[in-house]
């Protein structure tokens, strides 16, 4: 039965991968001569909403979720955008054996008692929520049993019956169980856990208690070697398929909880609405930082229709409680800022006023909900005090959030070159709604433990007639990135394991990101560097990569490029290359220790530009760190 269960397991898997291992082996770097970058669902800026695992964990129930989306509709929050109501782990009873169709546990959920006892359905919950202007989110798990069958093994809802009823989740379902969901049961939001690919080994003392089918771990939570990414990525896939299939208008929002393994920073966003980038968040401090600087650093890889996740609010709960406003505002803020889905995982039904007035700061919602989809860029970074500015679509207003990260005052000045403004600028505080100048040159902060400043700010933009790349991340899409073999990302904040004490040497990096492409810094977090000239404005990359930039209203591309001088490989060479709409319009080869060159095109017509960086005759498998210094788009 195991053997039988393993090598299903592995078939699949495989038929998964067999699509894209059957295509013929094409040049990564040839250009595409379009925007290739995934724009399918209904996810054009971050979603908004409500989740109950936050609130309840499994004791779910239709009450509890039916109150919540009345507080959502009379407080207003739906019409500030938080319209997906979702249900996460704790809905399911079994799967029923006669012809494998999931079966809702109506003991809670009693409005799904349809057609008799082995019958039920969602449909007339969801209708409810429908006619409530809200649309409704259901959860489930890409291998065969989801997460609380492994993690909350006391919740009186976890599924029931045999072996088989109890394998809940999509492993061997998936066209049957989105088409249920969906077209059936009429579901807009669906997020997919990986428990079912990672903790399910035959070596897990619960597995066998429990009489679970055993699965050979995809993932490996502590080491991306040992992951099999192409396997994680083509199951994704099969989700991402089955949901266009089932929505034949689009209208869906797909979720992928892959906990940042599985080098899932690199591809989510080119197979689902949004993936989380780290491991699950919990209601400390600590903790929050670290799900934050999982995403912080990505934003050449979220835009519109895609979105870095580092995991559900918090706000309300532990250090962001209602004793602890400080932390509740900045947690927020910080989330708006890196456009993460806002989702809100508290009880509704019993929020404090305070709280109400975090989440429905329209100003602060805007932010996230912005419709060019920029995802804010660092402007300083320490590991004290770090600032972050965001482009909005309103032509020379950004937006920008100093934070202090630590246990005592800090001072941090800003300035209007970091804003990649010139001149006097007007500041509004988004949460006092008081306004000020920046004028002198400067303008200092004193921030307490822990404390945000967010500002609208407005003034003349250093490029009075165009954008630097870096302002403007959602418009770019990393179609490759030159990364070859995965490495975790060293500078994520490392917090005392939440999960237990201090027996072991501690949490290690384990989330893939560490050499991807950056906005205003290199792969490896140093300054934009080519022959002793530094830029403070640029993409940093490795070579053997190609980005794809929209370009609709500029008429001219430039950039000053070269080989970084923190490139560890300093022997090759590199052909930098600038397409329009698939033909080349300039080209330049640079090494290292060579003077940053000027890279120009004119853009008439051109919708899409692609900027490849071509390692030339290499003979080094070392990573060579390329710049686009001042690359900008010019009007």
């Amino acid at each position: 039965m195991l053997k039988a269960t393993l090598l299903a397991f592995t078939l699949l898997a495989a038929t998964a991968l067999s699509a894209t291992a059957a295509q013929p082996a094409a040049d990564p770097l040839a250009p595409a001569g379009h925007w290739t970058g995934a724009t399918a669902g209904r996810a054009a800026t971050p979603p908004m909403g409500w989740n109950s695992w936050n609130a309840f964990r499994t004791d779910v129930d239709e009450a509890k979720v039916m109150g919540t989306a009345k507080v959502l509709v009379d407080s207003g929050l739906r019409d500030l955008g938080y319209i997906y109501v979702n249900i996460d782990d704790g809905w399911w009873l079994k799967r029923r054996t006669s012809d494998g169709r999931m079966q809702v546990r109506t003991a809670i959920f009693p409005s799904a008692k349809v057609g008799g006892s082995e019958t039920s359905s969602f449909r007339p919950f969801t209708d409810k929520l429908h006619s409530m202007g809200l649309k409704a989110g259901i959860y489930t798990d890409i291998g065969g049993n989801a997460c609380s069958q492994a993690y909350d093994l006391h919740s009186p809802n976890l599924p029931e019956g045999t072996i088989a009823e109890r394998q809940i989740g999509l492993h061997g379902h998936v066209q049957q169980d989105i088409k249920l969901y969906f077209a059936d049961w009429g579901f807009d939001y669906i997020k997919v856990d990986a428990c079912g690919i990672n903790v399910y080994g035959a070596d897990r003392p619960f597995v066998k208690q429990h009489k679970y089918n055993a699965y050979p771990p995809l993932i490996d939570q502590a080491s991306i070697n040992r992951t099999n990414i192409p396997a994680v990525r083509a199951l994704y896939q099969q989700v991402a398929d089955a949901l266009a299939a089932s929505n034949p208008d689009g209208d869906y929002v797909y979720s992928i909880c892959a906990w940042g393994a599985a080098n899932v920073r690199a591809w989510g966003k080119d197979v689902g609405n949004l993936w989380r980038t780290s491991g699950d968040i919990t209601p400390q401090w600590s903790r929050m930082l670290h799900t934050f600087d999982s995403a912080s650093t990505r934003a050449l890889y979220a835009g519109p229709g895609h979105w870095n996740d580092p995991d559900m609010l918090f706000v309300g709960h532990g250090d962001f409680d209602v004793h602890h406003l400080t932390e509740a505002r900045t947690h927020f803020s910080l989330w708006a800022m890196i456009d993460a889905p806002l989702i809100i995982g508290y009880d509704l039904r019993n929020a404090p006023q305070a709280l109400m007035d975090i989440w429905s700061n329209k100003d602060i919602v805007r932010l996230n909900q912005d419709s060019g989809g920029h995802q804010a860029v660092m402007a300083y970074d320490s590991d004290d005090v770090q600032i972050f500015v965001k482009t909005l679509s309103d032509s020379g207003t950004k937006a920008v959030l100093l934070l202090n990260r630590g246990s005592g005052p800090a001072e941090i000045t800003l300035t209007p070159a970091q804003l990649k403004m010139v001149g006097d600028v007007a500041l509004t505080d988004l949460w006092s709604k008081k306004t000020m100048m920046l004028t002198g040159g400067e303008r200092t902060f004193t921030l307490q433990p822990r404390e945000s400043r967010v500002f609208k700010a407005k003034g003349k933009r250093q490029l009075a007639d165009g954008m630097y790349l870096s302002e403007i991340p959602g418009a770019i899409n990393i179609a490759r990135d030159g990364v070859i073999v995965p490495v975790p990302d060293p500078i994520v904040h490392r917090m005392s394991n939440p999960w237990g004490a201090t027996t072991n040497s501690g949490e290690r990096p384990s989330y893939g990101g560490w050499g991807g492409a950056r906005a205003d810094a290199t792969p490896y977090d140093q300054a934009l560097t080519v022959d002793g000239k530094v830029f403070a404005s640029g993409i940093g990359i490795l070579a053997n990569s190609r980005m794809e930039v929209k370009a609709a209203g500029f008429r001219h591309f430039e950039a000053k490029v070269g080989v970084d001088d923190s490139t560890r490989n300093l022997k090759d060479k590199v052909v930098f290359q600038v397409f329009g709409d698939g033909h080349l319009l300039a080209q330049t080869t640079a090494a290292y220790g060579q003077a940053a060159q000027t890279l120009s095109a004119d853009l008439a017509n051109v919708k899409t530009v692609e900027l490849v960086a071509r390692s030339e005759a290499p003979t080094s498998d070392l990573p060579l760190v390329v710049t686009w210094g001042d690359a900008a788009l010019r009007e």
